[in-house]
């Protein structure tokens, strides 16, 4: 079993409130969990109103399927929003 994390960190420029931060940061887990099996939550930078981390987590039987799912998940939300910055890690068990 292998369980691929994935820590992206946003960027939010025109967000001048946590209000606008919450509504492109929830916009950005929705399509995320509807389109891939991935576990998603906003993990850090919870009073800053211009950045966001996301943790993202896939369980798979393969680490190449769950390097596939998260870097699908990757371009996904680089679509959607500046990504500053990202991390990969895969933990065989």
């Amino acid at each position: 079993m292998v369980v691929g994390i994935l820590k992206v960190s946003l960027y939010m420029e025109g967000a001048r409130s946590l209000k606008d931060k919450r509504r492109v940061v929830r916009s950005v887990k929705d399509r995320v969990k509807s389109k891939f099996n991935v576990s998603i939550a906003e993990v850090g930078s919870l009073d800053n109103h211009q950045t966001a981390q996301l943790g993202i987590c896939v369980v798979s039987t393969e680490c190449a399927h769950a390097d596939s799912q998260l870097n699908k998940t990757l371009d996904l939300i680089s679509s959607q929003a500046v990504v500053s910055d990202f991390s990969m890690e895969f933990i065989n068990l």
